[in-house]
Formats: C-alpha cells, sequence, structure tokens
C-alpha cells in the first residue's frame, strides 16, 4: 500500500532512493487541475511539462491526472495552450465531488 507525506521521516530524509513513487505526495496539494475534454487537442503539452509525472496520456491522445502524485502546481494550466486545464482549490473541487 502507497505511503502518505504523513508517514516520512521527520526532515523528509530518503532512506531508500527510488522510492517515491510509494508515496501519495497528492495529499498536500492546495489547488487541483480540472481539465475539459472538449478544449483539448491533445498536444501533450501538460504531460511534457508536469514536473513530477503526474500527467500520462490514454489510447486516445487524451491527458489523464494521477491525484495520488498531483502536488496542484498548476504548471499544466500556465502551459496548456487551450486553456482545458483550470486550476480549482482543492477543497471546492472535493465539494464538487461530494466529498468533505
Amino acid at each position: 500500500m502507497a505511503k502518505t507525506w504523513k508517514e516520512l521521516p521527520v526532515g523528509n530524509i530518503v532512506f531508500e532512493p527510488g522510492s517515491a513513487r510509494e508515496y501519495k505526495t497528492g495529499d498536500w496539494r492546495s489547488q487541483r487541475p480540472i481539465w475539459d475534454q472538449e478544449k483539448c487537442i491533445k498536444c501533450g503539452a501538460c504531460y511534457m511539462f508536469c514536473p513530477e509525472g503526474a500527467i500520462s496520456m490514454n489510447e486516445e491522445g487524451y491527458a489523464v491526472v494521477d491525484l495520488y502524485f498531483c502536488k496542484g502546481c498548476g504548471i499544466c494550466a500556465r502551459e496548456c495552450w487551450t486553456g482545458c486545464f483550470k486550476m480549482l482549490a482543492e477543497d471546492e473541487a472535493k465539494l464538487k465531488e461530494g466529498k468533505k
């Protein structure tokens, strides 16, 4: 099971190299990317610019965001030529999903 940021050792010391995928670092996100498929031209800019590798492209060429690892930096929204990514406050996004 993947660990959350709360289970990192004090000082965030990495004792095991290459273990970042074990931590669901998206837990500390304050902004969430909201994607609009109708505006997407499948250019892959979001995928190329995501510093965390949290965006992949599906078989149809559309972006898929892995929210377990997305830290909400907003680079995808800034680099998207068509504006299909918008950043929304995490609390607001959760409310829209029906979560608290």
